[in-house]
């Protein structure tokens, strides 16, 4: 049985996210009983080369069944396509398709994909609507919901981007069984933040499903992702465009998390499994300076192993950390921020002085020395 959660964020049309397995079948007809989408006659699906061979002609039979014209467009799988080159090369191929405003643009893929479609659908003409069909457990409980999208450039992640929210979610847990152990285990880190973030219902949920949700239990990840979506679509009401503070709650665990991906080289580590680390950092940092508790590091620890994100035997000088880190999008005038969660459910964003992340990355460095 599907989970459907509105999310109403202000000035905003409220959009559903259907969560559940099988609810790809239905895409079409929800996408055409869309009152926003009335006038729409065209659809473009951007999907990848991974995912394409997988569930692009599903998705395509779902949206021609509901009366669309169905075109597709698939981009090489990877973090390279999040890029200003690929979403040109969309942009001219939606202009020779002859795509106009009563067009739809499906995102249908991972985060990559939907970062690129809804940067392409935001910018076209415009702007044109955009539907985010997720196939990752990170795209479904993060990036397909809260309207960000974005393109890279050389100098760092995303920093090219618009605010862009979807139309329509189409979450189909289905499509997760086909997730390689990597990429499950990088929701599950994501799925842990929103968790420590949001509140004492969640983390303990979550502490007890563990083993089920690492097991990839039906039922336990459409709960899990449920969750995720409520807490985030909550964030993002009450920020649309990150600029009062408060989304940036969404960062935990992203700042040192960042910098592993950029001096590991990316892709050496998951998204997720560098977050897991920036999360196990952050709350030892929050225990020296926002009042955490250690039974809370232990707990968040514990909760961590058992999604099947352990700590890194890795690490690096603490100098060129501390240098990926002001290069961050999230750095401000120089000062780098951390989200320090005083306890479940309560944290705080603070600039943190050079010295004292360098006292802090030391201290991470020396303990994975002691552990090789």
């Amino acid at each position: 049985m599907a989970i459907k959660v509105i999310v109403n964020i202000p000035n905003e049309a409220p959009y559903d996210v259907r969560i559940g397995a099988g609810v790809l079948g239905g895409l079409g007809a929800h996408v055409a009983a869309l009152p926003a989408l009335a006038s729409a006659r065209r659809a473009l699906v951007v999907t990848d080369g991974n995912v394409a061979p997988l569930y692009a002609v599903r998705t395509k039979e779902s949206l021609a069944q509901a009366g669309f014209r169905v075109s597709d467009i698939v981009v090489p799988a990877g973090e390279e396509s999040k890029s200003l080159e690929v979403a040109g090369e969309v942009w001219e191929a939606m202009a020779a398709l002859a795509l106009g405003r009563d067009s739809v643009v499906v995102a249908l893929g991972g985060g990559v994909v939907g970062d690129l479609a809804g940067f392409v659908a935001s910018t076209y003409m415009r702007g044109v609507p955009v539907v985010q069909v997720p196939t990752t457990l990170l795209a479904m409980v993060d990036s397909s919901v809260g309207g960000k999208t974005g393109v890279n450039l050389e100098a760092g992640k995303n920093l090219v981007g618009t605010f862009k929210q979807p139309a329509y979610v189409c979450a189909d847990t289905a499509t997760l069984a086909t997730l390689p152990v990597r990429e499950w285990t990088c929701g599950c880190a994501e799925i842990a933040k929103s968790a420590v973030i949001d509140s004492d219902d969640f983390f303990f949920w979550l502490a007890d499903a563990a083993e089920a949700l690492a097991a990839r239990d039906e039922e336990t990840a459409a709960e899990a992702i449920a969750r995720s979506v409520v807490f985030k679509a909550d964030v993002v009401a009450a920020d649309k465009t990150e600029s009062r503070g408060v989304r940036e709650c969404l960062n935990y665990g992203h700042t040192l998390g960042h910098a592993v991906e950029a001096l590991a080289g990316y892709g050496t580590f998951s998204h997720g499994a560098a977050v897991a680390e920036g999360m196990r950092f952050a709350a030892r940092l929050a225990a020296a300076l926002a009042g955490a508790s250690l039974e809370f590091v232990a707990a968040q620890d514990d909760l961590l192993d058992a999604l099947g994100l352990p700590a890194l035997a890795w690490s690096a000088e603490p100098a060129d950390l501390l240098a990926a880190m002001k290069r961050d999008k999230k750095a401000r005038h120089g000062q780098v921020r951390f989200v320090l969660p005083r306890d479940v459910g309560s944290w705080e964003l603070r600039d943190v002085d050079d010295a004292v992340i360098l006292e802090h990355l030391e201290a991470w460095a020396r303990s994975k020395e002691e552990c090789s």
